[in-house]
């Protein structure tokens, strides 16, 4: 039998981490004007292989975000229909274990982590 988790905590959850994703979001943009702003400055092959590389990377990491942001997006949904067919207890109800996507972003969290000391020392050495 899996884990049972509290509904209420399910969803406080799911709130943060959207909030994190959204936070990773806004780093990319930011990250991607400093790579225009490295660019324009720097038109070696070696430094606009490197901000190609970057770019391509956080289209991924971007394209993760939005993947995993509509998982949850999903299960949200799914723990509202639950409240909506089932208003009773509302405080005391238990949902199955959030794991899986707890591994999820934590392991894109760590991916990502390591993006941004890459980005960082890169970005330091040419701008």
């Amino acid at each position: 039998m899996s884990k049972q988790e509290a509904l209420y905590d399910v969803h406080q959850e799911h709130a943060e981490w959207i909030s994190k994703l959204n936070f990773y979001k806004d780093d990319i943009k930011i990250f991607n004007t400093r790579l225009e702003e490295i660019a324009s400055k720097n038109n070696g092959e070696e430094v606009l292989a490197e901000v190609e590389r970057f770019q391509n990377q956080f289209i991924i990491q971007k394209n993760n975000i939005d993947e995993i942001a509509h998982i949850i997006t999903l299960d949200e949904v799914e723990l509202q229909n639950e409240v909506k067919a089932n208003p009773v207890a509302v405080d005391h109800r238990k949902v199955g274990d959030q794991s899986e996507h707890r591994d999820l972003v934590a392991t894109f969290e760590k991916n990502f982590t390591e993006l941004r000391a890459e980005y960082n020392k890169f970005s330091a050495k040419w701008m």
